[in-house]
């Protein structure tokens, strides 16, 4: 896998074929108030934190606190994505009734991306060109695992795997995609039960 050694800048975090976005490890007892999530590769060295502003926006920063991205929730399910320059580099969104089984997403440089559960029991997402609704096959260009880590207070883990096939801006529309999800799954102030 490269960079292997734990990237310590946002470009070193893109390059990597699988990381792990979950929500940290935390005392039972007592009150938490470190970040929302944290990003690790998957050996689980610390890349990036993902710390929630209000309830509208998450910001994604390099654990020595270098910017990477800022996330913004527009109504229920639309998020957007952008830079230190407030450019916008990505989107995603869901649609439909049922809105965490599908995420659509855009790149920076505009390529479509679906991001979906193969249906409701399912833990494993799937990332495709194509809409797999309308395609009976799209080529899987990467996998998002959910699992429970703490099943005591529900904690939720993400492994993100990514295929050759996606840049480091693309792996970043991802990424910050995962973030999304947890969030339309499990809103800041919300039960501990999973959607």
């Amino acid at each position: 896998m490269a960079g292997e050694e734990g990237p310590t800048t946002e470009s070193g975090l893109f390059e990597l074929d699988a990381v792990v976005v979950g929500q940290p490890k935390r005392s039972r007892w007592r009150r938490y108030v470190g970040p929302a999530l944290a990003v690790s590769t998957a050996q689980g060295t610390p890349l990036a934190w993902v710390r929630y502003t209000d309830d509208t926006y998450s910001v994604l920063t390099t654990t020595s606190g270098e910017f990477i991205v800022r996330i913004e929730q527009f109504g229920p399910a639309e998020f957007r994505f952008t830079d230190a320059a407030d450019r916008e580099v990505g989107t995603a969104g869901a649609r439909g009734f049922s809105k965490t089984r599908q995420l659509r997403l855009q790149t920076e440089q505009g390529r479509r991306l679906f991001l979906t559960r193969p249906g409701l029991l399912y833990i494993e997402w799937h990332l495709t060109e194509t809409d797999p609704e309308g395609d009976p096959a799209p080529e899987i260009l990467g996998r998002v695992t959910v699992s429970t880590i703490d099943s005591w207070i529900g904690l939720q883990q993400y492994v993100v795997e990514m295929g050759p096939r996606l840049d480091a801006s693309e792996r970043r529309t991802v990424v910050a995609s995962v973030v999304c999800l947890h969030l339309l799954r499990r809103p800041p102030g919300a039960s501990t039960a999973p959607a």
